[in-house]
């Protein structure tokens, strides 16, 4: 199973579709043994997730692999390693876990200040330790890969890929990652909700691409294929993605998304839906 089971919903109200906000507890823990029970075995969370990581502790998540990410390194750590033997041995105290499966950097940029040596020299020792599998970064641009790459070998890459967003394949940063063994983990596949929006729930905000919504409400029509299936469906066609890291609010969406994810895709969306406009495909932007 190529899903990775996202954890931003158990810490945060998180996503423009989200009307329940932050998971219960109990429902946790129904979603973490559905999930089990369908082959899903890999846990994204991070730090800056709220509480999270606590949630996931609390729900006993000992036989399942966990990838967390550190968050941006402050300005006046005097101590770089012993600042991050801190928040990982914290979020191993949080998860109630031995070791993580990953550790990826949420802010890779991190690496470019006078810092980066020590940064990733200090993960690597954890790595060499035994305390992380792999290490890594989660970007929000190929940009990031450009300015990294020749100083930094990640193991994982977490990318933001869906219709609108490809720029990772377009750039051929995708082809250049499997080339060289990098475990490639595609998130933000339904853009925060945005893409599994019918027409009439997208608020004015959005109303200016009107031209990218005509193509693909149109084109979902004509296939006679849901918004979610054409999320997922779109992903999964592409073999150089690894995992698709997906987040949900309740046990009932993912029987859904599981159910999809089971079928054989090979989706062609139009090109045309491809965008590189930062202020729609980055909900950072989104005011």
């Amino acid at each position: 199973m190529r899903i990775v089971l996202g954890s931003a919903q158990f810490g945060l109200n998180y996503g423009i579709t989200n009307n329940v906000g932050k998971v219960k507890s109990q429902e946790v823990r129904k979603i973490l043994s559905y999930a089990r029970e369908n082959n899903i075995n890999t846990l994204d969370t991070a730090i800056e997730y709220g509480d999270s990581e606590a949630s996931l502790g609390m729900a006993n998540i000992s036989n399942w692999r966990v990838v967390t990410k550190l968050p941006v390194i402050p300005k006046k750590t005097n101590n770089i390693p012993e600042w991050i033997d801190q928040q990982i041995n914290s979020s191993l105290l949080r998860l109630k876990i031995p070791k993580l499966d990953g550790l990826l950097l949420h802010n890779p940029i991190d690496l470019l200040s006078k810092n980066g040596n020590e940064i990733w020299k200090t993960i690597q020792i954890k790595k060499n330790e035994g305390l992380v599998k792999k290490i890594g970064f989660s970007i929000y641009s190929p940009n990031e890969l450009e300015l990294l790459w020749s100083s930094y070998r990640p193991d994982i890459v977490q990318v933001p890929f869906n219709i609108l967003d490809r720029r990772i394949k377009t750039s051929g940063w995708l082809q250049k990652l499997n080339e060289n063994n990098v475990e490639v983990q595609s998130r933000s596949i339904f853009l925060q909700g945005l893409l599994l929006m019918n027409p009439i729930e997208r608020s004015k905000l959005f109303y200016k691409w009107q031209s990218i919504w005509s193509v693909l409400d149109t084109w979902l029509i004509n296939n006679n294929i849901s918004p979610i299936e054409a999320a997922l469906g779109f992903v999964f066609s592409e073999k150089n993605i690894d995992c698709v890291i997906v987040g949900v609010e309740s046990k009932n969406q993912l029987n859904e998304i599981i159910s999809i994810s089971n079928s054989s895709f090979n989706l062609k969306l139009p090109e045309s839906l491809s965008t590189v406009d930062l202020d729609l495909i980055e909900p950072v932007n989104w005011i």
